[in-house]
């Protein structure tokens, strides 16, 4: 009650400073009462945007990045097409940020690169409450290879006005599985998590666990393209970002009427992060969807199981840190 009272006294004198300041410049009394009216009422406003503070970053990120390629497409006269050379300087330095971001803040590493094949491969990833650890990844394989990582992302990014470019030019697409087979069929790797939304608001760190339900559209995509399945899991992605308000009526929301909906999330902890590629499932002609699709859960729960400590915890993440080297469990 105390912190309360105090927080609404901060903030009435905050709005009290602002009118007086508003009317001695401005010359209108009036004007007092209608700032306080609409005013105040934005400190309720306050522990929303703490608890999304994380998605407000992204997003923010994403149209600076807009932003910036927007300027560097005009004064380079850089026509619609994304796929230009002439994008590459800037492409360059994105994926060197990112890459700089990742070794800095988390010791960013990655295990089994050599696993990714010189031609078109599906990988196939854990979905944390964030894809923090894949966007790293597709900095570092374009950083060391010079490859770009086509990425299948949720509608729901491209509803914002003004994010396009920036998705296009990393790689993004919204597109239904006969886009996914044509992009693989180009020679293109391409980044799918079955879980998506629904792994990345109700798994946990407690158990790590996989949400997929009955998906096989991935699998689908990798037998009709005729290329391999790259299973990746990134070692404490939970601990890094977590997500609040795993409730059963949110789930229930999620699944029969809110696919859009995204939990609260809180983090950013500069904790180890460590990305794991496993060995690549080769095409079957002979198997079915399913069949993959369940071949595929079991090699990235097999890298779970290899290399994350459950229940996950913050602290030992961040002391992790400090081993210069993974280790095989």
């Amino acid at each position: 009650m105390i912190a309360t009272t105090t927080l609404e006294a901060s903030g009435q004198e905050s709005v009290t400073w602002f009118t007086h300041m508003l009317k001695n410049y401005i010359g209108f009394g009036f004007l007092e009462g209608y700032v306080s009216y609409m005013a105040y009422p934005l400190w309720l406003l306050v522990p929303f945007i703490l608890c999304n503070a994380v998605y407000l970053g992204v997003f923010c990120s994403l149209y600076i990045c807009s932003f910036l390629f927007y300027i560097y497409k005009k004064k380079n006269n850089i026509q619609e097409d994304t796929t230009s050379k002439l994008w590459d300087n800037a492409k360059q330095i994105i994926a060197n940020f990112m890459d700089t971001v990742g070794k800095i803040w988390h010791g960013y590493e990655v295990i089994g690169m050599e696993h990714l094949p010189e031609g078109p491969g599906l990988i196939v990833y854990y979905h944390g409450a964030l894809v923090l650890d894949y966007s790293l990844l597709v900095a570092r394989v374009y950083m060391q290879k010079g490859r770009h990582i086509q990425s299948l992302v949720d509608n729901g990014l491209y509803i914002f006005p003004g994010t396009k470019l920036a998705l296009d030019l990393t790689g993004c697409t919204n597109g239904n599985k006969s886009k996914c087979v044509e992009i693989l069929k180009k020679g293109n790797l391409l980044g799918i998590s079955p879980g998506g939304l629904r792994e990345g608001n109700f798994s946990d760190h407690q158990n790590y666990n996989l949400i997929w339900g009955n998906r096989t559209g991935f699998a689908q995509v990798a037998l009709e393209a005729k290329v391999p399945i790259i299973p990746m899991f990134s070692q404490n992605i939970r601990e890094a970002l977590r997500t609040v308000g795993k409730t059963w009526w949110l789930r229930w929301l999620y699944d029969n009427y809110m696919r859009i909906l995204v939990l609260p999330i809180y983090g950013g902890f500069p904790v180890k992060l460590r990305t794991y590629l496993g060995e690549p499932i080769p095409y079957d002609p002979n198997i079915t969807a399913t069949e993959l699709a369940g071949k595929t859960k079991i090699a990235i729960e097999n890298l779970r199981d290899r290399y994350q400590k459950k229940p996950g915890n913050i602290l030992r993440a961040l002391s992790e840190r400090f081993d210069k080297h993974h280790k095989d469990n």
